[in-house]
């Protein structure tokens, strides 16, 4: 008897090229992704993924090439037309629409099944709950933390039931026990028979959940293997071509003058469903670097809207290189010697649709970008110019917008347009978020080379390793309370996992700076 044919897989793309001027950022790029199968897309920033899973997700159109989807060709003539199929996406960048509530972002893409909202808030509870994906469908997304903004995309994403479920930088804002929680929810999917494809820089999470990976540089295809029987330091040799060496964080120097001090921080949220901050004593001196650790939605955000003046605060209880700054707007604050790279890298880092000379402007106006009161463009270009070029951003140059970076290149250009006015205090929300591992590695170096300069920095991180890599202290914020803070060697991953969980002491030990 002749022996059946093999099954198709769920989608195949073949030769798929897609230019933009003066890039070629798809290059006759092969992919394939079977049923039951959880398949890694790997490579540097701007090596391509994106594009390429926009393709899939019918957001691109190809130039050239060949999409097979179960066997069949197939042309995906917009995200609508991708979900018909069973294309399911969870894009980098969040696409919520800030002044909606959870239930009403997911019923614009849930169709018919969206209105009915009492039954589709039962629906997302329900998922959430078996997902461990916590988050309130009633709350407006622009109440939420990253991490729980992370969540509600996973949610619709998993309410539309896909067939193939293609993840950019899932785990990027969770942490390890919500990154576990959602790796054996995607085990479920693939044994369902479901597809995921899976792009991450975190290269132990590849080489635990994965079975297969395809790996791009430059916009090409340059292999494929088998993560697990790869090691860390392999597969970012194959994504970089050259061996990657980590940031090593030396012996630290006697810290100098307290830049940043809280002291009994009191402040209620900005909203019924926020975080209210409890008695927050917290000191970062010249040439340390102090890290946060917490599961989103626990405060960090109201932390870094009272440090940096968007939210204000009691005057003492605020106080920055020595000035009490607590009512104080951020535009005195930065004046003051403060930097800020903030949680969310479009909208609140860069405006997405504005030259990268322009956004050099908006934080970088003080460094001769602006004279009497006019912008001078040559020099906001020459800024832009100096932070590409020192911080490796893949960029078209100054003139480039924001949002046609890749996301770890966009985080690259704000680190560097905030590190280039030499801070004094330097508040750095999640700095590595979706950044390769080569360009995470050079990040840490810079924020290194910063503390060493005498600078103080504080990080606010849900990965752990980052922190304990690089911070010379560090405590963890649960329920709007910290934790003892204590020098990154008597930490460890399980004692910061335990305070995460709001698992310290009370009185003056839990808020001991």
């Amino acid at each position: 008897m002749p022996s059946e044919a093999p099954t198709p897989p769920l989608i195949r793309l073949s030769g798929i090229v897609k230019a933009y001027p003066g890039c070629l950022a798809n290059d006759r790029i092969d992919l394939s992704v079977a049923a039951g199968e959880i398949h890694a897309l790997l490579g540097e920033n701007g090596a391509g993924k994106s594009t390429l899973v926009k393709i899939m997700a019918g957001v691109v159109s190809p130039d050239a090439g060949e999409i097979r989807w179960q066997g069949a060709p197939v042309a995906i003539e917009g995200p609508a037309a991708a979900r018909r199929l069973g294309i399911g996406m969870v894009f980098q960048h969040f696409t919520l629409f800030e002044s909606l509530t959870v239930t009403e972002n997911v019923a614009l893409a849930a169709g018919t099944k969206g209105r009915d909202r009492k039954a589709l808030a039962g629906r997302i509870a329900e998922l959430a709950a078996r997902y461990g994906l916590a988050v309130d469908a009633n709350r407006h997304v622009h109440h939420l933390a990253v991490g729980e903004r992370q969540r509600v995309e996973i949610l619709r994403c998993l309410l539309e039931e896909p067939r193939l479920i293609v993840l950019d930088e899932p785990t990027s804002v969770l942490t390890p026990q919500e990154a576990e929680a959602l790796f054996a929810t995607l085990r479920m999917l693939a044994a369902e028979g479901r597809g995921i494809l899976f792009i991450s820089h975190k290269l132990d999470e590849v080489r635990a959940l994965c079975q297969r990976a395809t790996i791009l540089r430059g916009g090409k295809r340059v292999g494929e293997c088998d993560p697990r029987a790869e090691s860390a330091a392999s597969l970012a040799r194959l994504m970089v071509g050259s061996d990657v060496t980590p940031a090593r964080r030396g012996a630290p120097k006697a810290p100098g003058g307290e830049m940043l001090a809280l002291a009994k921080l009191d402040l209620a949220p900005a909203d019924p469903h926020g975080v209210p901050l409890h008695a927050i004593d917290l000191t970062v001196r010249a040439g340390e670097i102090v890290g946060i650790a917490g599961v989103a939605g626990n405060g960090q955000s109201e932390l870094l809207a009272a440090v940096t003046g968007e939210r204000l605060a009691p005057e003492h209880a605020v106080r920055i290189a020595g000035v009490p700054a607590g009512r104080r707007a951020s535009s005195y604050r930065r004046k003051l010697g403060l930097a800020v790279i903030p949680e969310e890298r479009l909208g609140r880092g860069a405006v997405a649709e504005m030259s990268l000379a322009e956004n050099a402007v908006l934080t970088a106006a003080d460094q001769g970008l602006v004279s009497g009161g006019m912008v001078q463009s040559r020099a906001a270009a020459a800024y832009a110019k100096a932070v590409i070029e020192r911080f490796g951003v893949v960029a078209r140059g100054a003139g480039a917008a924001a949002d046609s970076l890749s996301g770890g290149n966009l985080q690259k250009f704000i680190l560097g347009r905030e590190m280039l006015q030499n801070p004094k205090l330097l508040v750095a929300a999640h700095p590595t978020w979706g950044v390769d591992v080569g360009a995470a590695a050079a990040i840490h170096r810079a924020l290194l080379a910063l503390r060493e300069a005498g600078a103080a920095i504080l990080i606010v991180s849900e990965d752990l390793d980052e922190l304990l890599a690089i911070s010379d202290r560090v405590a963890a914020i649960c329920g709007g309370r910290l934790s003892p803070v204590v020098p990154a060697e008597e930490a460890g991953r399980e004692r910061l996992g335990q305070w995460m969980s709001g698992l310290f002491g009370g009185g003056a030990e839990a808020h001991a700076a």
